[in-house]
């Protein structure tokens, strides 16, 4: 996980940091709407994302609207038919789906620190 990220139900914002403005500030991810959070320490900062995320749920039940999430889990993915060909049966050694093994390579790429 990234230092500098902050989870919360099923949401996540990357924070940065202002040295002109001296305050940490964010937004959250994966969503269509913007929505926005800042404060001038970690403690606040961490509890303004908690209510700028409350409060987008809340917006969106009392519009009527469905609230985004930030990604569903699932994505198709194109590649060359060799490279297609070369995954399954790597997977069929492993003896894990194809899903499985394309997980693994892309955790073990996306979590290095």
């Amino acid at each position: 996980m990234m230092k500098n990220a902050l989870q919360y139900k099923g949401y996540s914002a990357i924070v940065e940091f202002s040295a002109e403005d001296d305050a940490f500030f964010g937004r959250i991810l994966g969503i269509r709407d913007v929505v926005t959070f800042e404060a001038d320490n970690v403690t606040k900062l961490k509890k303004s994302f908690k209510e700028a995320v409350d409060d987008y749920l809340e917006t969106c039940a009392k519009m009527g609207k469905e609230p985004d999430k930030e990604y569903k889990g699932s994505f198709n993915v194109r590649v060359k038919p060799d490279i297609h060909r070369m995954a399954v049966a790597k997977s069929k050694a492993l003896r894990i789906s194809l899903n499985q093994l394309v997980e693994r390579v892309l955790e073990k790429e996306v979590m290095k620190k």
